[in-house]
């Protein structure tokens, strides 16, 4: 399920999207959809990418009538590395989404303004993080949560992100809140214990967003359009590079 609206991104064919982050690769695998766009995955964790080459191989295996990727999809790439040391040259993508990540950094400065490296001018850049009041109750909830390894190292206000991203010589153009049905998850998780997946309304509510995930039902897709701006999980910040 992606988290960044890729219609706002103006991807064209010829252009170079780095998903710095990747995690399992779900915002590259989406790249792969799009015509003539290259789709460049980087993650710190050996498993990501191992996981995330795997499911570009076996997207491009697929007929795109079931979900394959495009027949004129660009070139791929995945790439162990850090953030703090993109193994890139300067000005050499288009677009770089960050997704879920800056709140893991301890230096999330550091990491943006390498990030601005190895954007062109006039790039866009796509940025989500925790969203501040359903992060809140998770850290409220949990203190396991607030302190596991690799785990989220702050809260960030709206204001505090926005900053972030103007003081490094980024125009913020768009925004928006998403994962509205997430929310409640990690609340049962953080009040259940995080550890305690199996606990049964976790189960339940799991079974739920991966039917929901898989099904696509206008219902859900009604009550988390009007859920995203109250709880959604994730806001995400979409920015051109001066």
């Amino acid at each position: 399920m992606l988290t960044v609206e890729f219609e706002r991104l103006n991807l064209k064919p010829g252009t170079r999207v780095l998903d710095v982050g990747c995690g399992g690769g779900r915002h590259s695998r989406g790249v792969r959809a799009l015509p003539g766009v290259t789709a460049v995955a980087l993650d710190f964790g050996r498993k990501e990418i191992v996981d995330t080459a795997a499911s570009l191989r076996e997207l491009d295996a697929l007929p795109p009538a079931v979900g394959g990727s495009s027949p004129e999809a660009g070139p791929w790439g995945a790439f162990q590395g850090s953030i703090y040391e993109l193994p890139f040259a300067t000005a050499a993508f288009d677009c770089v989404i960050i997704s879920e990540v800056l709140e893991h950094l301890a230096e999330d400065e550091r990491a943006l303004c390498e990030v601005s490296r190895v954007l062109k001018p006039g790039g866009v850049l796509a940025v989500s993080v925790p969203r501040t009041l359903p992060e809140a109750v998770c850290w409220a909830l949990s203190r396991r949560y607030r302190n596991t390894p690799g785990g989220h190292v702050r809260i960030y206000l709206r204001s505090t992100i926005k900053g972030l991203l103007e003081r490094n010589g980024y125009r913020i153009f768009a925004s928006h809140f998403a994962h509205a049905l997430h929310a409640p998850y990690w609340w049962l998780r953080c009040l259940v214990g995080v550890d305690r997946e199996k606990a049964l309304p976790v189960e339940l509510y799991h079974r739920m967003l991966v039917w929901d995930l898989m099904s696509r039902p206008r219902i859900t897709r009604l009550v988390e359009e009007a859920l995203n701006p109250l709880i959604g999980k994730s806001i995400v910040l979409y920015a051109v590079k001066g």
